[in-house]
């Protein structure tokens, strides 16, 4: 698979919906993971991300527009020891909840599927960066098949060396469309531009759809001590 650059593979589409970056720096000293929600209706771009302990959460910017809260307000990101998990919707809490009862990341998501929201049937990607004894991370889609609402396909990736300024790029739609149409294979190889957290927030958030676009989160960790930094970007607050 040839390796994308992360800015034009982002931006390659009007709509490549929820979207989990995984990856290493240039310089092989931190792990990053990047995640980003875009919407079309009303209620899925009523959302911002707030930080929530050493995670965040999903909120709605006007709570009196809140219409349906079942698929838009969750916990994106949470952290579990030295495993972040990283997901499009409240899986991340199976995730967690499951691999403290020490099921793996892949076993952790066999009880849940991909979105009931016909016709599009969204699916449900997940991350997990394991910072024990150096870095690796693992990736997970599960969607229907052909779009069929009885049939779930599941799909786990893992990267156990992972390449200084390499990552990986899964996102929730091929593009725009009615319905719209899953991802479709293997996460895509991407670069990762910068050691530098603010230079590659802005590669991200200025390569997504102005439209459509609604919050980024971004953070890096550094793989020898664990010490985290973090950026937020809300459409709504005017970032």
């Amino acid at each position: 698979m040839e390796k994308k650059q992360l800015g034009a593979e982002i931006g390659a589409t009007t709509y490549p919906g929820r979207g989990i970056v995984i990856g290493k720096t240039p310089d092989g000293k931190k792990a990053v993971t990047a995640y980003f929600i875009m919407g079309r209706s009303e209620n899925s771009r009523n959302r911002i991300f707030r930080e929530e302990g050493e995670g965040i959460r999903t909120e709605a910017f006007d709570p009196s527009k809140l219409e349906d809260p079942s698929l838009i307000i969750y916990a994106p990101v949470r952290v579990r020891g030295t495993d972040t998990i990283v997901t499009n919707g409240d899986q991340t809490d199976t995730v967690f909840e499951e691999m403290e009862k020490g099921k793996t990341f892949e076993e952790s998501l066999r009880g849940r599927c991909f979105e009931p929201d016909a016709p599009n049937y969204t699916p449900r990607i997940s991350g997990v960066l394991h910072m024990e004894n150096g870095f690796s991370y693992e990736m997970s889609i599960l969607k229907s098949n052909a779009g069929d609402p009885d049939a779930c396909s599941r799909y786990t990736f893992s990267y156990d060396v992972p390449k200084a300024g390499e990552g990986r790029f899964i996102h929730t739609y091929m593009g725009d469309g009615n319905p719209l149409p899953s991802y479709e294979g293997e996460p895509t190889i991407v670069d990762i531009p910068s050691d530098d957290l603010n230079e590659l927030t802005d590669v991200i958030w200025k390569s997504l759809n102005p439209d459509n676009k609604i919050s980024l989160f971004v953070r890096m960790i550094d793989i020898e001590t664990g010490k985290t930094e973090t950026r937020i970007l809300n459409k709504h607050l005017g970032d």
